[in-house]
């Protein structure tokens, strides 16, 4: 069995293309970050040297004729999802890796012709072009895909074409193997995949503990990283990111908090998970980056007692500086299921019954349709629907 890795092309501007004609063939960047940046571009706009994630005015010098939208990550994921369906029907075995990558089995034993006619179904039905490699593992197939852009359907059969390929790539083309990382390869003598994949196992393994040892192995041809139909259980479930224009108020800064704690909380309700240990992250244009934990005396994923422990990690960490990222990290999660209860276990209080009313108001009329008064100084986040969802919100994914 094969597998293929499926990537659809430029996907963010694809997909605002696939709701707005008027923007095919033309230089198009959609903007994140509140409106400040380029997180995604067209080929058009790339061509103009506009690089993902320059400061729209920088962009705007480059290409004064691009024509920039604002993100929307909720179509998004339902141009995603309707790309995930077709692919189904194509494969009895199917990972939604990322909002616009899937792996899937490939049993056909013409491989080329099975990803061109996906290819060709995906743009008819959906309007989005997709790019689709195929090889023996997953990161073989990924490199595949890679070199195979744009629109490109390339099955890569055989060890030689595979060396050819490894050959020409460098190490830290591979997914999973960032720049320090390569610099930690390249002083041992392994640049390129081919490099990577004739070394020791057990020098990779040192270099990179065994998720690089994984990767050794996976660009021989030995499948080490098998497609996953299901998102593996959490270790961690993290909300935040930046906070768009850095600010020095306290009011905003403690909304913010506030706003990223009930987005982590809608995650561990929808998952049923309980949180043991809270970590929060501050990182400030004008001081040196914080971090602090809580731990709680029993599991939860009570708004009070968790906003309790944000309280106090904040009072730890606070600096009158311009707060610009910020992350909830909750681990020591807690599964549902029948477990014993401590003596910290608290009883069901009569408030519950807000919370409740709360999810249901909520659930019937949209996220943060009911929110803490804390947020309030964030109205105007509030009231551009750009900003109700993120991409990190989309369930199902196994990345992040």
């Amino acid at each position: 069995m094969l597998i293929a890795h499926l990537d659809a092309d430029c996907f963010y501007v694809s997909a605002e293309r696939v709701r707005n004609g008027f923007l095919c063939e033309k230089p198009v960047g959609v903007l994140g970050n509140q409106g400040a940046c380029v997180i995604a571009k067209s080929y058009e706009m790339k061509a103009k040297g506009v690089k993902t994630g320059e400061p729209i005015w920088e962009a705007a010098v480059k290409c004064p004729e691009g024509l920039y939208v604002k993100r929307d990550f909720r179509w998004y994921e339902v141009v995603s999802r309707e790309m995930l369906a077709i692919v189904r029907e194509r494969s009895p075995c199917v990972e939604y890796y990322s909002i616009d990558e899937f792996f899937l089995s490939v049993e056909d034993p013409q491989p080329e012709r099975f990803a061109q006619e996906i290819q060709r179904e995906i743009l008819q039905r959906v309007g989005v072009p997709v790019t689709i490699g195929i090889a023996r593992t997953k990161t073989l197939a990924k490199l595949v895909s890679d070199t195979a852009k744009p629109f490109g359907a390339l099955a890569l059969v055989g060890e030689q074409a595979e060396r050819d390929l490894l050959a020409k790539r460098s190490a830290s083309d591979i997914t999973g193997v960032g720049h320090r990382s390569a610099t930690k390869l390249a002083s041992y003598g392994i640049v390129t995949c081919l490099d990577f994949a004739s070394a020791q196992p057990a020098l990779i393994r040192r270099l990179l503990t065994v998720v690089g040892e994984k990767l050794c192995y996976e660009l021989r041809g030995e499948r080490t990283m098998p497609i996953q139909t299901q998102r593996p259980l959490h270790k961690m479930v993290s909300r935040g990111g930046s906070i768009g224009k850095p600010s020095p108020d306290p009011a905003v800064q403690w909304a913010w908090l506030v706003r990223n704690l009930e987005r982590l909380i809608e995650t561990l309700d929808y998952h049923g998970l309980m949180v043991g240990k809270l970590t929060l992250t501050l990182e400030y244009k004008d001081g040196p980056d914080r971090s602090s934990s809580v731990r709680f005396d029993a599991p939860t994923c009570r708004f009070d007692v968790l906003l309790s422990g944000v309280k106090v990690m904040w009072e730890r960490m606070q600096f009158p500086g311009n707060l610009y990222r910020m992350h909830h990290i909750a681990s020591e999660l807690q599964y549902p299921g029948s477990r014993q209860l401590s003596l910290f276990d608290q009883p069901r209080r009569n408030d519950d019954r807000i919370l409740d009313l709360m999810h249901a108001v909520n659930e019937r009329h949209g996220r943060f349709a009911v929110r803490s008064a804390a947020t309030l100084p964030l109205e105007e986040i509030y009231a551009d629907d750009a900003h109700s969802f993120e991409i990190c919100d989309i369930h199902g994914k196994t990345c992040f």
